[in-house]
């Protein structure tokens, strides 16, 4: 059974950084798509960021909100993943969640998604 954990999470204030962590056990087979997500609440989960990881190496993926802050690392198929979190706001506050797939489109779509951790709190202070 494919687990997925979260970690990292904490407070910070405006301008702070942080860095999440991803780690992935008990899959058959290379989990290649990692994908972060967040909730914040009274809203919908929504795609932050995925990398995608084969033997050739990495293709990355940010949404609008987090690109040129946020940024997204794994050295193999088979490591954990790291989101760095810089410059954070307020609006970053949320509840974080990795997903991971091995086959498959790798997007930001969270109806694609079938492993999830459990979650990780993020909140920014002004």
């Amino acid at each position: 059974q494919v687990q997925v954990v979260e970690s990292g999470g904490g407070s910070v204030r405006t301008g702070g950084s942080l860095r999440l962590s991803c780690a992935t056990s008990g899959a058959t087979t290379s989990l290649v798509c990692v994908a972060w997500f967040r909730q914040a609440p009274g809203k919908e989960r929504e795609g932050v960021a995925r990398i995608y990881t084969d033997d050739g190496g990495s293709s990355l993926r940010y949404s609008d909100a987090v690109k040129g802050r946020f940024t997204l690392s794994r050295e193999n198929p088979k490591s954990t993943v790291y989101l760095q979190m810089s410059n954070l706001k307020p609006e970053d506050t949320a509840t974080y969640y990795c997903a991971a797939k091995a086959i498959g489109w790798c997007g930001l779509d969270v109806w694609d998604y079938h492993n999830w951790g459990q979650g990780t709190q993020v909140t920014v202070s002004s």
